[in-house]
């Protein structure tokens, strides 16, 4: 079994509540500072946004090619810009939509007087060409979340419940809403450490899951392959590039599922840490020169 002590030792500090990892195919470590229940993995939530995406073009819903203009032509603004115009579903997954800085964030969301959020977050500022400049924001995995669900005519849970959750034998789970009651496809999904475990776990088997390819492995290998520059190591379709070549799943306060295909290991991580960089450092210091 692979030796925790050392991440045990930096991890608790930095109010770690769990973690555990896997590495060809059988767990090999674990340890929880409080016990399994689902709490919000906040923006990890949007790496099942992205999973949802390559669903539904697999079953020919929506396409990375489709512009906004056309995918939501009846929330546009009055005026719209030749950026809102170039931008597509594929500006919506990478954090490159074009708006000069992030919208739909947790702090500013209760607030908000417009209920139509797509009218809402179209209606911001796209100060750059779609595709040029990484700038994270919620409104583009919010608006892939909502294009999957108006193409399939029911909430992103329900959508997932036979395709995903169902069959990683997970009961159908608790994700924030607008205030339309769309699943907010950028936060909110609760899940406990285990759950997002097999999500890493799926990821890292390509998409199959017991035999059923359940994401389809193209998509599972374009979306955990660098898309856009960050400033750091590169960003996919809603997932994170990081050290080593691997991938994650990212929530703020330190919610991780790491793919690291170089060790054929997925270590996860569920935290309530205002220094989750330091978290995710003291993985590939102490967890990741072990396997």
């Amino acid at each position: 079994m692979l030796e925790l002590a050392p991440f045990i030792e930096a991890a608790t500090p930095l109010r770690a509540l769990g973690v555990v990892v896997s590495q060809n195919g059988r767990e090999t470590a674990r340890h929880t500072w409080e016990g399994a229940c689902r709490r919000n993995i906040y923006s990890a939530s949007k790496s099942f946004t992205s999973a949802a995406v390559g669903i539904a073009i697999k079953e020919g819903l929506l396409s990375l090619e489709e512009r906004l203009v056309d995918a939501f032509s009846e929330e546009l603004p009055v005026t719209v810009s030749e950026n809102l115009r170039k931008a597509t579903v594929r500006d919506l997954l990478t954090m490159c939509l074009g708006q000069p800085k992030a919208f739909l964030m947790g702090e500013d969301r209760p607030y908000y007087p417009e209920k139509n959020w797509v009218r809402l977050a179209l209606a911001q500022p796209f100060s750059y060409e779609p595709g040029t400049k990484f700038v994270y924001n919620n409104v583009g995995p919010y608006l892939a979340g909502i294009l999957v669900q108006r193409r399939a005519g029911c909430d992103l849970v329900h959508y997932l419940m036979p395709r995903l959750f169902e069959p990683m034998g997970l009961r159908l789970p608790t994700w924030e809403t607008d205030p339309l009651g769309n699943t907010f496809g950028a936060g909110g999904l609760f899940l406990t450490m285990d759950e997002l475990h097999k999500f890493g776990l799926l990821y890292l088997q390509k998409g199959n899951w017991q035999g059923r390819q359940l994401v389809p492995e193209s998509w599972v290998r374009e979306s955990t392959s660098k898309q856009a520059e960050n400033g750091g190591h590169g960003y996919g379709y809603l997932f994170w590039g990081g050290e080593h070549g691997s991938f994650r799943a990212d929530g703020k306060y330190g919610q991780f599922s790491l793919l690291m295909r170089d060790k054929n290991a997925v270590v996860t991580i569920v935290a309530e840490s205002r220094e989750a960089d330091k978290l995710l450092a003291a993985v590939f210091e102490h967890i990741y020169c072990q396997l």
